[in-house]
């Protein structure tokens, strides 16, 4: 009976020492997803483009403004670019290696202040692909339309599918898709537009050409070329040129 006793009395201790592990475990809040965790690059070059970027801001005058990583980046002011987009007064804020949590931190420190761009263009999340699940990846691409929304409130944004890449149907590939399908749902009819213009890069087998995507990633001058006619229609209705 003695035994009984002893064994009953430390058995409540070790019950409510579980009880408090599991109630402490329930208070520790959620990590933040890396997409959504707004953050600079360290790197300088980064910084300066960054810097460059507030420049073209405060000189204002922008009223189409292409917004995303490296893909977006890699017009550069070609002849596609120059032919379609600089007498509309174009700017390119693409920069290489960014994902949803680098855009989302340009947005918010300064990028757009104080501009009213007529159209936004944004692609961004390829970059995301390899360490964040597709909801995480369309979760960064709502956050970020969420801040353009109420910082530039009468802004019109065409928000594209993330293009696809490798050279044939994979993993990744795949992935990619389920974020555009997620973020598809963003699509208001008014100010938010959805496009996908991915099959435009793509065979009838799937696979995508090295005339089209060198490194099967970003694009060449003929890829930049697919992309200006696929936007364009989307480009002159936001616009208001197809009046």
């Amino acid at each position: 009976m003695l035994n009984t006793v002893i064994a009953g009395r430390r058995f409540v201790p070790i019950m409510l020492g579980a009880a408090l592990l599991l109630t402490s475990a329930s208070q520790v809040p959620a990590q933040t997803p890396t997409t959504l965790a707004a953050a600079p690059r360290t790197d300088e070059w980064w910084t300066n483009m960054h810097k460059d970027f507030l420049a073209q801001t405060k000189k204002g005058g922008i009223d189409l403004l292409f917004l995303g990583d490296s893909i977006t980046q890699g017009w550069g002011g070609n002849e596609t670019w120059k032919k379609h987009y600089t007498p509309r007064h174009a700017a390119n804020f693409g920069i290489g290696g960014d994902g949803t949590q680098h855009v989302l931190w340009r947005v918010e420190n300064g990028e757009i202040d104080g501009i009213k761009p007529r159209v936004i263009v944004m692609m961004i999340g390829t970059n995301n692909a390899g360490g964040s699940s597709a909801d995480e990846i369309a979760a960064g691409n709502k956050a970020i339309v969420k801040q353009l929304r109420k910082r530039l409130p009468e802004t019109k944004i065409l928000l594209l599918g993330v293009f696809p890449r490798s050279e044939k149907p994979d993993d990744t590939r795949a992935k990619l898709k389920a974020v555009n399908e997620k973020i598809a749902k963003l699509d208001d009819g008014d100010k938010v537009h959805y496009l996908d213009i991915g099959s435009k890069f793509l065979r009838e087998d799937g696979t995508i050409s090295a005339d089209i995507m060198p490194d099967f990633l970003h694009l060449s001058p003929k890829g930049y070329e697919i992309w200006a006619d696929a936007i364009e229609p989307s480009l002159k209705k936001l616009l208001g040129e197809d009046k």
